[in-house]
């Protein structure tokens, strides 16, 4: 047999075992959104912390703030020592005291308790409490996601940490499924479409062809279902209401996906659904390319250290969970855009404070 004849019969046996190995669009679905139901079950409370912490402000230091409190706990005191120091004040005065006395006992008095106020205040910021309300100003400290998750279940039961899973329980699967079998139609369609165009695969690399089909999976996903849940999600989420207290719960806003949309789409109208679509895009996009592209890389090369044609359970796992922690690092910052645009809420005539990317 010949050189050109045992490569053809090669290629052959690998195309058949492609076709015989490739999975159908049916079985991409049902895997795809049973993983996405297991995945929102067990990950939804740290989705919840991360979205907490991402819709909490802090424009200026803390000292910054006592500084402020400060200076406005003196401002009455500054402005009794000045009424009291015009003329005609002088009915003020004790009989028999010495002119100004009196005022000036005041003013001391007064400037005294401004400035012991604004001390105690300095020290139980610098003492590191959580949140101090003193005047009509709160000052929030930083919190960690093992702090947000804490004052979350004493503030509001350890049930609210799942605030928002009816949205994302009816976004998951239809989430997941969209990007499992776009992912492998674009991959199919772009390495088809790179034979056709006579490219070869050291020119373009099936990490290439990996990439852009991820970037294009998560494009798609974004624009068909995961803003408008995201939009519900986000808006259930940032209720701070309590779980325990049923008087609560009863006159709370957004209560479960349906209602949520429903009110967004009479209130807002049907655009507010799509509200952060283009950070939610770049997100979703820029997440599903370094997953994806992560994951058939490190698989890939843990393959070929073994000499294997599979991976054992385990190691599929420990593999989707590095490369799944690799996304986030990448677009988080566009995760913190789009949580904060998809939290306003449109009102007629009003201009929201997030308006662009």
């Amino acid at each position: 047999m010949s050189n050109k004849e045992e490569q053809t019969k090669a290629a052959s046996n690998t195309t058949t075992g492609t076709k015989a190995n490739k999975k159908s669009p049916l079985m991409h679905l049902v895997a795809g959104g049973m993983a996405g139901l297991v995945e929102s079950s067990v990950c939804h409370p740290l989705d919840t912390i991360k979205t907490r912490m991402q819709l909490r402000r802090q424009t200026t230091s803390v000292e910054k703030v006592v500084v402020k409190v400060r200076n406005s706990l003196m401002e009455p005191a500054l402005r009794l020592k000045h009424s009291l120091a015009e003329p005609g004040m002088s009915l003020l005065n004790t009989p028999g005291a010495e002119p100004g006395m009196h005022r000036m006992s005041m003013t001391s008095t007064a400037a005294t308790g401004a400035t012991s106020t604004a001390s105690r205040v300095t020290q139980v910021v610098r003492a590191g409490g959580k949140t101090t309300s003193t005047a009509g100003t709160t000052v929030v400290a930083p919190l960690g996601p093992i702090g947000t998750a804490q004052r979350i279940i004493q503030r509001e039961g350890f049930v609210a940490l799942y605030k928002g899973l009816t949205a994302v329980y009816t976004g998951i699967v239809p989430k997941m499924a969209i990007r499992f079998v776009s992912f492998e139609q674009y991959k199919e369609l772009l390495a088809t479409g790179r034979d056709k165009m006579g490219y070869t695969p050291a020119q373009v690399s099936p990490t290439a062809i990996t990439f852009t089909a991820g970037l294009f999976s998560g494009l798609t996903e974004a624009i068909l279902v995961v803003t408008p849940a995201e939009v519900c999600k986000i808006r259930m989420q940032s209720q701070h209401h309590s779980m325990m207290d049923p008087v609560q719960r009863q006159h709370r806003k957004y209560t479960n996906v349906v209602q949520t949309a429903m009110l967004i789409t009479k209130e807002e109208g049907l655009g507010a659904l799509y509200k952060g679509v283009v950070p939610t895009m770049l997100r979703q996009g820029c997440n599903q390319a370094v997953n994806f592209t992560a994951y058939s890389w490190i698989k890939r090369k843990v393959m070929e250290y073994q000499g294997s044609n599979e991976l054992a359970s385990w190691q599929s796992l420990v593999i989707g969970g590095f490369s799944g922690g690799m996304g986030p690092l990448a677009n988080n910052p566009l995760d913190v855009v789009k949580t904060r645009m998809q939290k306003q809420v449109i009102k007629p005539g009003v201009p929201t404070k997030v308006r662009t990317l």
